[in-house]
């Protein structure tokens, strides 16, 4: 296989390095970088329950199927994952004890039985006997008793027992149920312990009629990779129906990863491995807590009185873009607006929709919801559309993974409330980020309002991800997003857009085309430019032909934060393609798409990155930018991204990343943007108006010219 391929999942895995790093970055706040040690262990849970998960069933289906890039079986894969996660422990395990030793100047430490008191071991002693004790449900499993069910993701206690059969004897415990994870001791300190670790020190009360060999704290992460597309179209049923099934069996799927918090006798790990059908290469050991999802209860307790161990505060602010008096459809009538988040509020967006609710001119609502905020106040305002007598059409995608439950209930809710529900295409998720708008005036004439955006319709995340949602009142675009619901509805795909880039059927071919035109323009002797901003690259066919723009002279830059399959900087192949990772406070989730030197430009915005699930197997869409100051913004915002020399990491032809040399002034890409948008506000307030960086283009001129 050609040399500038790198894996799939082993290139998943050099992000998560890059999460970990944040938990050891002196400079990031402490209890945000033990946040960082939580998210990089959360993001490994999923890996394994879907990637990971994947592997094996395809091993059941096909032992010699290749993947199309580095040609290895799914058997190489999952050898090579498990040999870079048996190295990515160890890093975890240092992260972690680092930052609860530096933690511990500050009065917070997570303490065993070696360094409590006698007052404080009595004290936690009469607390498991009186709280925990009770509510435990222990069990004793040999050859008389079966193997229970262990739930995914859960802490058990277990002990390998004495017996005086030649059987292997465990004794089990569930260390979670009615009864707190984190126990304070008294005082007023922030000394803790985690109830597992309660639980598992007084195993021999538990099993007092036994002798204790040895014992550990288990975790089992099982395979959450239904396959929904059968199920959900092979029947007339009610699609809600065959979802919530789906996920009830997705909780019983096999075992793929044990995690171990000691070590444990031969005989009791053999066992074990027989009733969960595990593999020893399957079995990793901790010296940290098995799940830190407990940092977050943790950080809730400290926020208050020790702020310096946080990011400073950074509320999304309002755009400079908005009048707040002014009404949000008058306004994009006049100009595209373009919000930026998490450094400018979703107000503006959640302003329009509840104004349009409430627009007698409004005949329609259109919408795409992949994931939306528990409390959302977008299915508030689509529901009181609907209240209102306007026609309301809401695409809930039910296969958005892990939101499945949320999203079948948020489709009774609307459909109750007199919303049109569909569901996505057969075997395509509609993953695009969608809205239009429809208004009659009084003269009959048909007005569109249309949203395009990087990111969910969601609060929440708008606060923590960096996402941009266009909103432009631009006649062809609104036709086409009329012509995408319009398929949507029919159960076809749009495949002859004129203004927005569609997938499946008119996105991958659309960008080829303006590759190509740029490897034309290359050949003429011009400048020639791509850059492109996205969370990953594996598209084989859309890498071959970057491969093939940069051997032709194409400046190419791209800013990836996860996934990315090129390798870039390989002499004679990939070296006028330059790729960086910007792992930091927010996670990165834009999608930008820049083609051609300034004179003419191509810029685009979208819900799509470039892989084949996005491109090929799912509905997508990129909206073209064609306003000149929002045209400016955005080469603002990947100009700045692209001088990141504190949080951007630059591939090296190994694939391998290390951090961007800083070379005169630090530049934290998103440190600047809040500052910028801190700032925007205030000029806005005191009425200065807009700022205009005219050395944009200038920076980008420059980008061509270097090597």
């Amino acid at each position: 296989m050609k040399q500038y391929y790198d894996n799939r999942e082993l290139s998943w895995l050099k992000f998560n390095e890059r999460v970990l790093e944040e938990a050891v970055d002196k400079r990031v706040p402490l209890c945000e970088r033990l946040m960082f040690a939580a998210i990089f262990q959360s993001n490994l849970d999923e890996f394994f329950m879907i990637r990971v998960g994947s592997l094996y069933d395809r091993t059941l289906v096909d032992a010699d199927d290749r993947e199309n890039k580095t040609d290895m079986t799914c058997a190489e894969q999952l050898e090579a994952i498990f040999k870079r996660v048996s190295e990515l422990n160890p890093m975890r395990d240092k992260a972690y004890s680092g930052i609860m030793s530096e933690l511990a100047s500050c009065g917070v430490e997570q303490v065993d039985f070696k360094a409590l008191s006698k007052d404080e071991e009595g004290y936690l002693k009469a607390y498991f006997t009186a709280e925990i004790l009770p509510l435990i449900s222990p069990q004793v499993i040999d050859k008389r008793h079966p193997f229970p069910f262990l739930k995914n993701k859960e802490i058990y206690a277990a002990a390998h027992l004495e017996s005086k059969s030649s059987s292997v004897t465990i004794g089990l415990v569930p260390a979670s149920g009615a009864f707190s994870r984190i126990i304070f001791l008294p005082g007023s300190k922030c000394r803790f312990m985690l109830v597992e670790e309660l639980i598992l020190h007084y195993m021999p009360l538990i099993f007092e009629n036994y002798k204790i060999l040895d014992k550990s704290l288990m975790r089992i992460t099982r395979n959450a990779d239904i396959n929904m597309e059968e199920a959900l179209y092979d029947h007339d049923v009610d699609l809600r129906e065959v979802m919530s099934d789906l996920l009830r069996k997705r909780k019983k799927l096999s075992p793929v990863r044990m995690e171990l918090s000691r070590k444990l006798g031969s005989a009791a790990v053999d066992c074990l491995c027989e009733k969960l059908e595990l593999k020893h290469s399957q079995i990793f050991h901790l010296k940290s807590p098995l799940d830190l999802s407990f940092v977050y209860t943790l950080r809730a307790r400290l926020e208050e009185g020790q702020p310096t161990l946080f990011y400073g505060r950074a509320d999304p602010q309002p755009s400079r873009e908005v009048d707040r008096n002014a009404s949000m459809i008058s306004q994009i009538q006049k100009r595209d607006i373009i919000l930026s988040y998490p450094f400018e509020s979703i107000r503006p967006f959640l302003r329009l929709l509840h104004e349009a609710a409430n627009d007698p001119a409004v005949v329609s609502i259109k919408i795409t919801l992949y994931r939306v905020a528990s409390d959302s106040k977008v299915v508030d305002a689509l529901i009181a559309a609907a209240e209102n007598g306007k026609d309301v059409l809401v695409l809930v995608e039910l296969r958005a993974r892990f939101d499945e439950e949320n999203n079948i209930g948020w489709s009774k809710r609307l459909e109750h409330a007199g919303c049109s529900v569909i569901y996505g295409p057969e075997n395509l998720k509609v993953h695009s980020k969608l809205l239009l708008i429809t208004r009659k005036t009084g003269s009959g004439k048909i007005e569109y309002i249309s949203q395009i955006g990087t990111g969910n319709y969601n609060e929440k995340t708008s606060a923590l991800y960096t996402d941009l949602c266009l909103m432009t009142a631009n006649r062809e675009i609104g036709a086409d997003a009329l012509m995408v619901f319009n398929a949507l509805s029919t159960n076809t795909l749009a495949e002859n857009t004129s203004k927005l880039m569609v997938a499946p059927l008119c996105l991958q071919n659309r960008i080829i085309e303006m590759i190509d035109a740029e490897i034309a323009a290359a050949e003429r002797g011009e400048e020639a430019f791509i850059g492109l901003k996205m969370n990953s690259l594996t598209d084989k066919v859309l890498i071959d032909k970057l491969v093939e723009a940069s051997q032709k002279g194409v400046k190419i830059r791209m800013v990836i934060r996860g996934i990315c399959c090129l390798v870039a900087g390989i002499p004679g192949c990939t070296d006028n393609i330059e790729i960086t990772s910007i792992v930091g406070r927010y996670l990165e989730h834009s999608r930008i798409y820049i083609f051609g030197a300034p004179e003419r430009m191509k810029i685009y915005i979208s819900s799509a990155d470039f892989m084949t699930r996005n491109t090929l197997r799912r509905v997508e869409v990129a909206a073209p930018i064609y306003d000149t100051h929002v045209r400016k913004r955005i080469l603002h915002i990947f100009d700045v991204l692209t001088r990141d020399n504190v949080k951007a990491r630059r591939m090296l032809p190994d694939s391998s990343y290390v951090h961007v040399e800083t070379a005169g002034e630090p530049v934290d890409s998103q440190s600047a943007f809040i500052r910028e948008a801190y700032e925007n506000a205030s000029a806005a307030a005191l009425g200065t108006g807009r700022k205009v960086r005219p050395t944009l283009v200038q920076r980008l001129k420059n980008t061509l010219k270097k090597k």
